[in-house]
């Protein structure tokens, strides 16, 4: 019987995710319930949860990142922006994606620099060219998704930077 090569570039190309959002939240437990907006990069790999063994050992390989589970489906992700530059970003520079999901990675990547550059920054001090570039970054990688859907926090993202001077 012939075993199949741990691959984690091949698992990536069927089953992971660069994500890249723009979050709103709302703290609850403070007086006038402020709002923060914030945005958020992600790796994600998904497999149904029979297959969870292999998501841990992509985490332990990569040595971060989470493994969840929730109803038939694990999930691994690396959501710590220093994880996702100094490890993640630097494994998929060196082992090649197939071309679709490389054409993502290198979106997601050039996303993840401006997040990264602007880290601990107010939203309201970044350049409006970086916050209008990450929208225009989500905008070209949604051709290169699986299943591609309208971000639901688009709009929210647009009228946000329409708002900053």
């Amino acid at each position: 019987m012939i075993k199949e090569i741990f691959n984690i570039s091949n698992i990536v190309n069927q089953d992971g995710c660069f994500d890249l959002q723009f979050r709103k939240d709302t703290r609850h437990e403070r007086t006038n319930s402020p709002t923060y907006y914030r945005w958020k990069v992600q790796f994600v790999v998904t497999s149904p949860k029979e297959n969870i063994k292999v998501l841990e050992k992509i985490g332990k390989e990569f040595g971060c990142g989470t493994v969840t589970v929730s109803k038939d489906q694990a999930r691994f992700s690396v959501q710590k922006i220093d994880d996702i530059v100094e490890i993640v970003m630097p494994f998929f520079r060196k082992n090649l994606l197939a071309d679709k999901k490389k054409k993502d990675f290198d979106l997601w990547s050039k996303g993840v620099n401006i997040i990264y550059s602007n880290k601990g920054k107010s939203l309201l001090s970044w350049k409006k060219s970086d916050l209008m570039q990450l929208i225009e970054i989500q905008k070209a990688g949604v051709k290169y998704k699986n299943k591609p859907r309208q971000p639901k926090w688009l709009e929210m993202a647009q009228t946000f930077i329409k708002n900053i001077k």
